[in-house]
């Protein structure tokens, strides 16, 4: 099994994450900032260097005030896309 990290199912996340901060026009520092993290976390998480673990994910969502369940759907999707 590889390491999710490295998966299609992570690289849509990530991007779908970063699509949302920057559809709301808030810097990795200003998300940070509201997550209570410095700045390289939420670089990490979008350059695919940090994986966030399902709290983590839900946290992150609730900072960009977006609801996670949308994440786990596209997840879902990519998944199935690549069957």
């Amino acid at each position: 099994m590889t390491a999710s990290i490295n998966t299609l199912e992570m690289q849509a996340l990530t991007k779908w994450l970063k699509q949302e901060r920057e559809s709301q026009q808030l810097t990795m520092r200003a998300l940070a900032e509201r997550m209570g993290k410095p700045h390289s976390y939420v670089q990490k998480v979008e350059q695919g260097e940090r994986r966030l673990d399902v709290v983590e994910y839900v946290w992150y969502c609730r900072s960009l005030k977006i609801d996670p369940k949308m994440g786990l759907m596209l997840i879902d999707q990519t998944t199935t896309e690549n069957k």
